[in-house]
């Protein structure tokens, strides 16, 4: 059970590593394909900042300067990563210690709740990155497919689908930690009793007590008459 343990925590690792990923990135939405041809020019937003680029290579990013003045589902995004991100710290500390190959957190059946717990928190780590992603590529989409918005269209970036790959890696080591003590009920601990091994003292003891208790039979009583002598 300790590798598939270990198995779960590397998947919920690479997970949380992606949200991070993609909580930084910038390329939650970029301009379309068919603008960038004509322009030569192309824009890319994140959570945090507004990138345009060109065909030379030259970039330039401005970051959002006051928050009040963001979209609201941008916020909303910003407050799902975020939680996410903190959930997938707190499930790697409790996964640490519910773990059967380390070596706090008390017996089995303690570490078997501990991992349960950072299963469940392994989860919802997911589906707050999930939801996040979620809602800011609906946004995009329904923008670009409304035939009234004449404003600049977006397409999905490359941070939408690591978000989305991450979350549910996190969903699935989530899963395995949260089955992980279900196996534990299911395979009773073995008991193994030691027999101290016996002294010279008390098999001296022993033999003593054997030795009195046994009783030589006494030899029948001997006659001699004066036929014995003949």
């Amino acid at each position: 059970m300790s590798g598939v343990q270990i198995i779960a925590f590397a998947l919920c690792f690479c997970g949380i590593g992606a949200i991070i990923a993609a909580t930084v990135s910038n390329e939650w939405k970029v301009t379309s394909r068919a603008s960038s041809v004509i322009t030569a020019t192309w824009v890319f937003q994140g959570l945090w900042m507004n990138c345009a680029g060109n065909a030379l290579g030259a970039f330039h990013c401005r970051p959002h300067l006051t928050i009040f003045k963001i979209e609201s589902y941008i916020q909303a995004c910003r407050g799902l990563m975020i939680a996410a991100v903190c959930l997938g710290f707190f499930g790697s500390v409790f996964a640490l210690v519910g773990m059967k190959c380390t070596k706090i957190g008390g017996s089995d059946q303690t570490k078997a709740k501990i991992a349960c717990l950072a299963g469940f928190i392994f989860i919802l780590c997911g589906l707050c990155a999930m939801a996040g992603c979620s809602l800011y590529a609906h946004r995009i989409t329904s923008e670009f497919f409304d035939p009234t918005y004449i404003a600049q269209k977006y397409e999905l970036g490359a941070a939408l689908f690591i978000g989305w790959a991450g979350s549910a890696l996190c969903i699935i080591g989530g899963s395995i930690f949260c089955f992980s003590i279900a196996e534990n009920n299911k395979t009773p601990r073995m008991g193994y009793t030691y027999n101290r091994a016996a002294s010279a003292m008390s098999i001296r003891t022993k033999g003593c007590n054997g030795s009195a208790d046994f009783k030589m039979p006494r030899a029948p009583p001997k006659h001699f008459d004066k036929n014995a002598y003949v």
